[in-house]
């Protein structure tokens, strides 16, 4: 199926700005707004077809781990496949920490010294929320996944542990890869052949999460989400795959990018599946093994389907970047981090306004409100914490410049 603004024949977009993504996270950030505020309602606990629907909004959380997975492993794509020069590791650490800790620790400060009760003056809690490393502890003192107004960032912690881990994860994959001095379509294959290794042992990992015993914490570890991390991380090698200029890459690029409305259809279809009690009770971490298989699985390919033409569209306009890159979409995906981070101070402090009670209905006038708060305060954090903290990545000193390969310099110069 090739639907309008096919891409037969072009080449993926690498490097810059691109606006689609910023679609995509768009969608994600407020399908996980639409969750929050639905199960507070109550509305996507009610059984039926609209209760399960609003209860699997959280599959915006695997999307923004694909689009992680897809951004940040593209440089050491590069360097596998095209001889380019291994990021810095240092830039690249200060680079993760000054795009999300201002503005998470904003919004810790204000979580906390609105809810923190008796443990607002506690070191430990400060230091466990204010360096992501809360979902560590096994018998903490709030409920659920984090304080109040903070029950979100156990991703956030993910994705952490990912930035910190993904030079490894990136070392292990050129190892493999470059055994025996291959060609590129080989070592291309082999990068694949190692992701699907990480993917599986996500899978392996969940095993060991219900047995012998069930272990809910390890549910919020880096290794269960892998999963997710990995077809953003094989996008990215398929991108710069087909930069490089191999045929096979670039049919297999277009025909992917091409056939936007059939993934996208695939992605609702799998959303849907996953909406049954195929996938078990309408809550993190609750199950059996098998719910929770199904669920990796069926999110997994849910995140893959959404993201795959917007990651390997070419270098001009396309149908996908009119539907997901345009203005307001563009605006949405960039203040995205701020509406997840603030959703649920707004959340609460709605409910405290309003002096509703958890489960109560009133789902879309809350809906309608707390977005609109939510989307004024991401606006005003992105303005005021996110962008100033990110210039100041500028004043990083710089590697010496360089690359290993012609490919590779004319890859820079063309993307």
């Amino acid at each position: 199926m090739t639907e309008t603004g096919s891409t037969s024949g072009g080449v993926p977009v690498v490097s810059g700005h691109q606006t689609s993504l910023d679609g995509v996270r768009a969608v994600a950030a407020f399908a996980v707004l639409l969750f929050h505020v639905s199960m507070e309602a109550g509305t996507a606990l009610e059984p039926g077809f609209l209760g399960g629907v609003l209860a699997r909004g959280e599959i915006g959380v695997p999307i923004f781990f694909t689009l992680s997975g897809l951004l940040l492993y593209r440089p050491w794509a590069a360097q596998v496949l095209l001889g380019d020069r291994a990021p810095d590791t240092r830039r690249y650490l200060w680079k993760r920490f000054f795009r999300i800790m201002p503005a998470y620790w904003l919004v810790v400060a204000v979580a906390l010294l609105l809810w923190g009760d008796a443990h607002r003056a506690d070191p430990w809690t400060w230091g466990q929320m204010l360096f992501l490393v809360h979902t560590y502890d096994i018998t903490p003192w709030w409920y659920g996944l984090g304080p109040k107004g903070l029950g979100q960032m156990w991703s956030l912690a993910v994705e952490l542990t990912f930035y910190l881990t993904l030079p490894l994860m990136a070392a292990i994959l050129r190892r493999f890869a470059l055994r025996g001095d291959p060609d590129l379509r080989t070592r291309a294959r082999r990068l694949l052949v190692g992701l699907a290794a990480f993917g599986a042992l996500s899978y392996v990992y969940t095993v060991f999460e219900y047995f012998p015993d069930y272990r809910p914490w390890m549910n919020v570890w880096l290794p269960r989400s892998w999963t997710f991390f990995v077809p953003g991380m094989a996008l990215a090698v398929l991108t710069v795959w087909a930069r490089a200029e191999d045929g096979r890459a670039r049919r297999l690029s277009a025909a992917l990018a091409s056939s936007w409305g059939t993934l996208w259809v695939i992605a609702g279809l799998a959303y849907l599946i996953a909406s049954t009690p195929l996938t078990g009770p309408r809550a993190v971490g609750l199950g059996s093994i098998w719910t929770a298989f199904y669920e990796q699985g069926l999110y997994t390919l849910v995140a893959f389907c959404l993201v795959a033409p917007a990651a390997l569209e070419p270098g001009r306009s396309t149908r996908v970047r009119e539907l997901l890159g345009g203005r307001v979409m563009s605006y949405l995906g960039q203040i995205s981090y701020g509406v997840f981070l603030w959703q649920f101070v707004i959340l609460y402090l709605w409910y405290d306004f309003t002096g509703q009670q958890p489960w109560t209905g009133n789902l879309l006038l809350n809906l309608v409100a707390v977005t609109a708060i939510t989307v004024a305060m991401a606006g005003l954090t992105h303005r005021y914490v996110e962008e100033p903290a990110r210039r100041l990545i500028r004043l990083l000193p710089q590697r010496a410049a360089g690359s290993g390969s012609p490919k590779a310099t004319a890859l820079r110069q063309n993307a």
